[in-house]
């Protein structure tokens, strides 16, 4: 099963449907709560990254048997420093985004935290493209 979602940059009213929408899909698969858990913080992040501090994105999003691999797109500023923006606490979001309580500077962190595999291209003032990969391990 493939979904696909539009992400609306600024929109903090919808920010985390895609996130809760996965959840769901993963419930009805009945899969551990702990991969659950892992899987719907790298989305939100990745989500929220978009609504953030792109012009606007689309996440989509493929359940396999063996696999959940989410494909984050956006148009936007790109990354100008991959390995400088996957540290801890490092933030370029603006003070009116701090002031909302996001903008921590975890976002990319807490992704490659909770997958087993991040691949971000990027490319400055065109976007950015992040794929997330959790290997589905039954119990």
């Amino acid at each position: 099963m493939n979904l696909h979602f539009d992400i609306v940059s600024g929109d903090f009213i919808k920010a985390g449907y895609v996130s809760s929408e996965v959840k769901k899909v993963l419930k009805q698969m009945e899969l551990p709560a702990d991969f659950i858990r892992k899987v719907v913080i790298a989305c939100y992040e990745a989500e929220m990254n978009i609504v953030v501090h792109a012009n606007n994105g689309s996440a989509d999003i493929e359940f396999s048997p063996g696999a959940i691999i989410m494909k984050f797109e956006d148009e936007g500023p790109g990354i100008s420093n991959i390995n400088l923006a996957m540290q801890e606490g490092f933030s370029t979001a603006s003070e009116h985004v701090r002031e909302m309580g996001f903008g921590a500077g975890m976002g990319l962190p807490n992704i490659a935290r909770n997958s087993d595999k991040v691949d971000i291209k990027s490319e400055l003032g065109k976007g950015t493209c992040v794929t997330i990969t959790n290997h589905i391990k039954y119990k």
